[in-house]
């Protein structure tokens, strides 16, 4: 009996223990003005507020109340101040509401000591300000004037706020945005031990994700800190630290534990300040699929553009919608391998960059082929674009040139403007070569390969030589790599069963078996090959330059790609194009939004509008020039940055 009775008393403590254990706070949705925000759990300080201070800035069955900390640099804190503050926030900020000015704390940057001009009276009521707190800075100002100042534990930066009404504890706030473009797998929070967690908290949306975005006031751009507050969103293959990663796939992300590690590429742009809001979706295991059959386990984003039901492109399809669509999200992190950032990035109207390879660490990431895999963005700003791009690259990316290349090759351009999209790209070219007083040619490809072929080629035309290279190496490395080991790990879990695979990877799988492994070298060897052809011959290094020229070839031009238009199984990806150049030879190769071009929607039955984009390549590593051309054309009127939602210009 006693034996009995001390094994249900360890049974007890342990469900006591287990109970304990389980529960921890995950915030709170908290409704200000009619918008939606979170709470994180984590509080960021603790203002020393009486019972009484906080009691009258309370809303009755409410336990958090909105705050706002000010911060006055002068010397005398004003009624119009306090107004212009307002005002400032208001405008440069979408998380910041005057719902926030309920409990204001007044914090001084400047040289103490400082005043308060009383009576902030019209002010406060003005805005619905219960609670009026200002820091020691203005003891003397404050308590000459019959008012007790008011200290915290933790200094905060300017921006909006809740306060606990039975603590002072003080926590971020968070606007609630619906992912109505299907673009996130996942929303994000950043964790004090610099892991992330999935956002516990949903607004409404049909299907949608719900993506937590901290306020812009809490950062300040410094040297070190270069993305400070800039949001951006993942291609979920990319680990992160305390979430999970699917690579599109429902099976690999069930398989698989919260990740421990964050993948390099993300780390650094965490390092230099930007602020991860969520992973987005890819096409499977990143082979390009095109909406809607070939998108099984998932369902694919949805392209703002035109009448919004285009392909998005892929594989960094999320990050391509997302960019699009979401004025905000300032940045997104895609890979290309084949023009998994070009592809999207066009059919989008965004700015996007395949690097030359090698430029960051691709540890923690999901491999297709280590051979040809990169990370790049696609983002609305030029500006931003460079700055990320130095962050994320740091010295593997650099400006070494005197001067922009004065030679434009073109590849497959329109000679006569017989189209919206190719009266574009004419008038885009023009103005390129007076920008750069350049001089421009056709290549003409094939015909130069014919005469100054490599002596691996023994004879072959480029497609017969390079037609297979790109699908036997993504195929054969990727199921060597990832695959089996998926496989075998899945089927250790489930009593030797196979996971769900959608079409396009399947099938590209299958094609690399149906050759003997030995043909992984042989494409290895011709891809070697061409690298060392087109560095001689076609686009060449340059002191001054960088780059001797740079390549110009059509991105996007208008056409549409109805994603609800059914369509035949899929194939390997064989074949030789332009825009496999960079794949094979490692050199950058980026997209500039340049326009639109119309066309009858057999959607909306209206007319509507797509990007037209225009892709550059220029000789490895010439990577900053390429970004710092971009500023130059921006700033000279050329380039411009395009808008969110259907329309981009």
């Amino acid at each position: 009996m006693a034996f009995k009775a001390l094994r249900a008393a360890l049974a007890a403590l342990s469900l006591v223990t287990c109970a304990t254990a389980l529960v921890s706070p995950t915030g709170h949705t908290v409704v200000v003005n009619g918008i939606t925000y979170y709470a994180a759990p984590e509080p960021v300080s603790i203002i020393s507020a009486t019972a009484d201070q906080l009691k009258t800035a309370s809303t009755t069955g409410v336990d958090l109340i909105p705050l706002t900390v000010m911060e006055d640099k002068t010397s005398s804190f004003t009624t119009a101040m306090f107004r212009s503050l307002a005002g400032n926030y208001t405008a440069s900020d979408d998380v910041f509401n005057i719902g926030f000015l309920q409990a204001v704390y007044l914090k001084h940057s400047g040289t103490a000591p400082a005043t308060v001009k009383y009576p902030l009276g019209a002010a406060l009521t003005e805005y619905g300000t219960k609670l009026f707190m200002s820091s020691r800075a203005y003891q003397t100002s404050v308590e000459a004037q019959g008012y007790a100042i008011t200290g915290w534990r933790t200094e905060l930066p300017a921006g909006p706020y809740f306060m606990s009404t039975s603590t002072g504890e003080v926590y971020q706030a968070y606007r609630l945005y619906s992912d109505v473009q299907g673009a996130f797998t996942e929303g994000l929070k950043p964790n004090a031990d610099g892991t992330f967690s999935v956002l516990s908290a949903s607004v409404s949306g049909v299907q949608g994700v719900t993506i937590g975005v901290p306020s812009k006031l809490y950062f300040t751009k410094t040297a070190a800190k270069p993305l400070a507050g800039v949001r951006v969103g993942i291609k979920d293959i990319y680990d992160i630290a305390g979430v999970k990663t699917s690579c599109g796939n429902r099976a690999y992300f069930d398989l698989y534990p919260e990740r421990s590690n964050t993948a390099t590429a993300v780390q650094n742009l965490i390092d230099a300040g930007a602020i991860v809001v969520g992973k987005m979706k890819t096409s499977q295991f990143a082979n390009g699929e095109t909406a809607t059959s070939d998108w099984v386990d998932y369902h694919c984003p949805f392209n703002p553009r035109g009448d919004g039901y285009q392909d998005p492109s892929s594989s960094s399809s999320g990050p391509g919608a997302g960019i699009a669509a979401y004025e905000w999200l300032d940045l997104t992190l895609g890979s290309d391998t084949g023009g998994s950032i070009r592809g999207p990035s066009g059919v989008n109207g965004c700015y996007g960059n395949r690097p030359s390879t090698g430029l960051v660490s691709l540890d923690n990431t999901m491999p297709l082929s280590p051979d040809m895999d990169t990370a790049g963005f696609l983002v609305r700003d030029p500006l931003l674009w460079h700055t990320a791009a130095k962050a994320m690259y740091k010295e593997n990316i650099n400006s070494n040139f005197t001067s922009f290349p004065k030679k434009i090759i073109t590849s497959g351009f329109p000679t006569s403007a017989t189209s919206e999209a190719g009266t574009i790209l004419i008038d885009f070219l023009a103005k390129l070569t007076t920008f750069l007083n350049a001089t421009t040619s056709a290549l003409d490809v094939n015909a130069l390969w014919a005469s100054t072929r490599p002596a691996e080629a023994s004879g072959d035309t480029l497609g017969q030589f390079m037609g297979t290279v790109y699908p036997i190496l993504i195929s054969q490395q990727q199921y060597r790599l990832f695959t089996l080991p998926f496989y075998s790990d899945y089927a250790a879990a489930h009593d030797g069963r196979r996971p769900f695979i959608n079409p396009v990877p399947i099938t590209r799988w299958a094609y690399g078996q149906s050759f003997p492994a030995t043909a992984e070298t042989e494409a290895l060897a011709n891809k070697t090959a061409f690298t060392n052809w087109w560095k001689s011959n076609v686009v060449l290094e340059n002191d001054e330059s960088c780059s001797d020229s740079i390549l110009l070839y059509p991105g996007a031009t208008g056409n549409p790609n109805y994603r609800n238009t059914y369509r035949s199984a899929p194939g390997a990806p064989t074949g030789f194009s332009i825009g496999r150049v960079s794949n094979f030879a490692g050199v950058p190769d980026i997209v500039y939004p340049l326009g639109q071009a119309s066309y009858q929607s057999t959607i909306t039955l209206k007319t509507e509008f797509l990007p037209v984009t225009v892709d550059i390549v220029a000789a490895k590593g010439c990577d900053g020039m390429l970004f710092e051309l971009a500023a130059a054309l921006n700033e000279a009127g050329i380039l411009k940055t395009p808008k969110t939602g259907s329309v981009p210009f």
